[in-house]
């Protein structure tokens, strides 16, 4: 990272002092320059983050970690030799929480290890609908607005990555996730303090995000760019694979239910917009196949879902 560049950290117990002006400031140039920024201070408590990092990390040893060896053999990148852009170094498995949870689905979970994903889950769905009433207020909508619209005729849809990304031995060769903008809402992560690898495209310089101890990253995707008809910002980010160190990264995606209707907020549009409405499915069975691509041309396709693929066709992907 640059040194003149200070990644934007928000102490969220700042909002109920003299310092929420400032706080709330830091929060909406964090939204329109950054499109991340990182929480301390959340009020999600330090023990139940020890605890869900200890058990990913258990959970990927015992139950993981030999069929990720396997896919990489599988794959041939056991022994990379040529650059790889068409694969991810990583083992992930998914959590639904809304509309309805799989968590007691997954195979291989001890009982304590769902609970505590439960409690978890809970308190983050919770912060992510305080961040969204934070940004409705910055951006002078109604309280609740964002929340709203995100919810559909049902719910919002809710859920998480658990991705681990074990060591790699030519680091140059493989990204552990390749670069992209996410598709849905807010999404809130739980990453490893100790081993590093997320980073952002800020002003055409790819910008590490600091691992911070029970430090919760907040990114905005192509939902809130479209609702604040570009105002905030979705960002390129990616994860770079590391010669030493498992990281563990634990995602989770507060996303539009999957028929709501995803528009540019009136107060928000001065003389007409560049951005499409749709409804979020829409989206979301375009950006399917062309999620690791720019994000602009998605918008303009959006603009005339009936000029473009039949969208019924093209392979699904998760909506988180």
């Amino acid at each position: 990272m640059e040194k003149n560049i200070k990644f934007p950290v928000v102490d969220l117990s700042k909002l109920n002092g003299e310092e929420r002006d400032q706080t709330m400031a830091l929060i909406d140039d964090a939204c329109q320059n950054w499109g991340f920024f990182e929480l301390v201070n959340h009020g999600i408590p330090y023990d139940l983050m020890d605890n869900i990092e200890r058990m990913t990390k258990e959970h990927y040893k015992k139950f993981m970690e030999q069929k990720f060896k396997e896919m990489l053999r599988s794959k041939g990148l056991d022994t990379l030799e040529t650059e790889v852009e068409n694969v991810d170094w990583e083992s992930t498995f998914f959590l639904h929480h809304l509309p309805q949870t799989n968590l007691y689905d997954i195979p291989d979970m001890s009982d304590e290890y769902r609970a505590a994903m439960k409690d978890f889950g809970k308190r983050l769905e919770n912060l992510a609908e305080e961040l969204l009433d934070l940004l409705c207020e910055n951006l002078g909508l109604e309280k609740g607005y964002l929340k709203k619209m995100f919810r559909g005729t049902k719910s919002p849809t809710f859920g998480t990555k658990v991705s681990n990304y074990p060591p790699c031995p030519k680091p140059e060769m493989i990204k552990g996730l390749r670069a992209h903008t996410d598709a849905g809402g807010l999404i809130l992560l739980f990453q490893d303090d100790k081993v590093s690898g997320l980073q952002l495209l800020k002003d055409g310089v790819w910008v590490d995000v600091p691992p911070l101890k029970h430090s919760i990253v907040i990114n905005l995707g192509d939902q809130l760019e479209v609702i604040t008809n570009g105002k905030y910002k979705s960002i390129m980010h990616r994860v770079m694979t590391q010669k030493e160190g498992n990281r563990m990264s634990i995602a989770s995606f507060y996303n539009p239910g999957s028929d709501a209707e995803i528009s540019p907020a009136p107060s928000l549009v001065e003389k007409g917009s560049e951005y499409p409405s749709f409804v979020f499915d829409d989206y979301m069975k375009l950006y399917a196949g062309v999620k690791f691509q720019p994000k602009e041309p998605r918008f303009e396709a959006m603009k005339n879902v009936a000029a473009t693929t039949d969208l019924s066709q093209v392979a699904t992907v998760e909506t988180f």
